[in-house]
């Protein structure tokens, strides 16, 4: 019994020394930042930061989730950028203006993590991007993600293994069922939320083929309002012409109802081979961080060959770990590029342009 007291004793020596070596942040917006706290206080998260604070101009806001969290209620950015104690931010307010407020916390000598869509004015977030590199402050965001993610490092692995060629084309779908009404935020605004369900949803599918297509030269639009209250559109197509030759599409919608929410699914086809991914009926639960993935090869004489994997990640997650040992002054290993996620930017405003003229519009 005493030996087994001492090892817990030591065990829980142990996890309160790395406890204090978390880095402590506070977090700003909790409209859709009071989704991340349970990833800070009891997910995965917790491992690596500490919440410290929780912040939001809406003081009932501000004071539910503080109250739910435990954790100190601010009502005040300025005050959070002014605690020494506080190492970084999370933010997570709309995005449009956000290189402006991700300035003012770099400068405050912070860190921060934040989430898709990064900004809608690509250059603005080139140029705070680019600050935050010379004044060695991270900035980090879930889409694209600071490192490549399990599933596009399968993709890859294969391409490389297989000797597959050159990306042909790529074609990804997300869907789920909203029946929205106005609010008066950002998402009713066609200018701040264009072609809304690929910005919202298909932000993450544009990321992802950047990562591992390249540029984009063109793009063009078709969307609808099916259900929305909004004067968004809620069901939309956007078709990508590559510099290198390449296309893809993308399908995004809030109109499906079939219990298979956020799948992500992918066919990418290269010049010797196709990679499917999440294709078959089935799971698709919000959240989800696993992927079927299927790569089929010509075989030869016997016929096509099929090799499967199921990485343990998918994109779009928040990479807590990657965060923690950036600001820890580790380099991290195929660590997405500025140029990348302005890339993906550039596509939006090309997108946006395209929804108005209703042409092929140039990146």
């Amino acid at each position: 019994m005493l030996k087994r007291d001492l090892l817990y004793n030591r065990v829980s020596a142990k996890e309160e020394e790395l406890m204090s070596q978390r880095i402590r942040i506070g977090l700003i917006g909790l409209n859709f930042g009071r989704h991340i706290v349970p990833a800070l206080t009891a997910g995965a998260g917790r491992e690596y930061l500490d919440l410290v604070t929780v912040c939001d101009a809406n003081r009932d806001r501000a004071l539910a989730v503080a109250a739910a969290s435990g954790r100190k209620p601010s009502f005040d950015m300025d005050e959070v950028l002014a605690d020494p104690s506080i190492d970084a931010v999370g933010l997570f307010t709309g995005p449009v203006g956000r290189a402006s407020l991700i300035r003012k916390i770099i400068r405050s000598g912070k860190h921060v993590v934040t989430t898709k869509p990064f900004e809608i004015d690509p250059d603005a977030a080139e140029d705070v991007l680019n600050e935050a590199r010379k004044l060695g402050k991270v900035v980090h965001m879930n889409s694209p993600a600071p490192v490549l993610p399990p599933d596009l490092r399968q993709v890859r692995d294969w391409q490389n293994q297989f000797d597959l060629g050159r990306p042909i084309a790529c074609r990804r779908d997300v869907w789920a069922s909203y029946r929205e009404q106005p609010d008066g935020s950002w998402q009713d605004d066609p200018k701040q939320c264009p072609v809304a369900p690929i910005f919202r949803l298909g932000i993450y599918l544009i990321n992802d083929m950047v990562r591992l297509l390249g540029d984009v030269e063109a793009v063009q639009v078709t969307q609808s309002r099916l259900f929305t209250g909004r004067p968004t559109a809620d069901n939309a197509q956007l078709t990508l012409q590559f510099k290198s030759g390449a296309i893809g599409s993308i399908f995004a919608s809030f109109c499906v109802g079939d219990g298979q929410p956020y799948r992500n699914s992918m066919v990418l086809n290269f010049a010797r081979g196709t990679i499917y991914q999440n294709t078959c009926p089935g799971g698709g639960e919000r959240g989800s961080q696993t992927a079927a993935m299927s790569l089929v090869t010509s075989g030869g004489e016997n016929g096509p060959t099929v090799y499967k994997a199921s990485p343990s990640a998918v994109s779009g997650g928040y990479q807590w770990d990657a965060f923690y040992r950036a600001v820890r002054g580790e380099a991290l290993p195929d660590e997405v590029t500025v140029a990348q996620i302005v890339s993906g930017l550039q596509v939006i405003r090309a997108m946006n342009r395209a929804s108005e003229t209703g042409t092929l519009t140039r990146v």
